[in-house]
């Protein structure tokens, strides 16, 4: 009995180590009532966690990115209609709208059958799971990464290559990634790496190191870039949230503007997101001012 008790012991040790090695057992989730989710990875593996309350931003808040906005949304309405579509890399300055345009897109067309994946940078060695999870699915995914880069020697780098287009296996036609980052290239950059580029008959090619930062960027499809704002943009974009989270009637512009510059000062950035956080400092502020106070 001894023998068999401490047989038994050594199975479950074995099981114990097996078990994290195993493919993940994915969240029961109901995809045809369920809009969003969040890939979450465990030590005994991942799944699907459902978003209860999503942002609620829509395209029509979205100023000054027409031609980001425009791109994406055609992109997103061709992959909807079952036609070619690509995957999406939103490079560009912070705040100025690159994960709120896809949220937005979700909240445009969910109804249409358009389901949203979050997948966290870290947990991208997750997506030859997340993808069989949902392939053959009658939705139509978009698999969302915000704040995309990596060091050289991330092994999320590489999953992610052979996602997008390096793999033997096809793509799913029912998925697209969409990717914001501050990099364009998504990896670090350094001056040293312009000391390899070669002359090949009178013209400049990088080396490889710059060669290999490239191609991950160019497996995206479709590049939108996202400049800064000045200041009129700036103040513009104040204007919208200031009179859409304000009782009516709005108040006049000399009313805030001042404050709203002094914001931009401390904060040292004029974006979308600043604007968005005064409206909602300003805003807020004055709903506990007393009446005539």
């Amino acid at each position: 009995m001894d023998r068999l008790d401490s047989l038994a012991d050594r199975i479950d040790a074995l099981l114990d180590r097996l078990e994290p090695l195993l493919p993940a057992r994915t969240a029961a989730i109901d995809w045809s009532d369920q809009v969003a989710a969040r890939w979450v990875e465990g030590p005994r593996g991942g799944g699907f966690e459902p978003v209860a309350h999503r942002h609620p931003i829509r395209l029509d808040a979205l100023q000054h990115i027409e031609r980001a906005r425009d791109a994406a949304e055609r992109n997103t309405r061709q992959f909807l209609a079952g036609l070619p579509a690509n995957n999406v890399l939103l490079s560009g300055a912070r705040g100025t709208g690159k994960s709120s345009l896809i949220k937005a897109l979700l909240n445009e067309y969910a109804a249409q059958g358009l389901r949203l994946v979050e997948v966290q940078p870290a947990d991208l060695i997750a997506l030859p799971r997340i993808i069989a999870a949902l392939d053959g699915r009658p939705e139509r995914f978009i698999l969302f990464c915000d704040d995309l880069s990596f060091e050289a020697d991330d092994p999320s780098y590489k999953a992610l290559k052979a996602a997008l287009d390096g793999s033997v296996a096809a793509p799913p036609d029912n998925l697209v990634i969409y990717a914001t980052s501050n990099r364009r290239h998504l990896l670090p950059e350094y001056f040293s790496e312009n000391e390899q580029a070669r002359p090949v008959d009178g013209e400049i090619h990088p080396g490889e190191a710059v060669e290999e930062k490239i191609s991950l960027s160019e497996r995206f499809g479709l590049w939108l870039s996202f400049q800064p704002f000045d200041q009129n943009r700036y103040l513009d974009i104040c204007a919208l949230w200031v009179g859409r989270l304000h009782p009516a009637p709005a108040p006049d512009p000399e009313a805030w503007r001042a404050d709203a510059l002094r914001f931009a000062r401390a904060r040292g950035s004029r974006s979308g997101r600043v604007a968005w956080q005064f409206a909602r400092d300003w805003v807020g502020a004055r709903g506990l001012a007393p009446p005539g106070g």
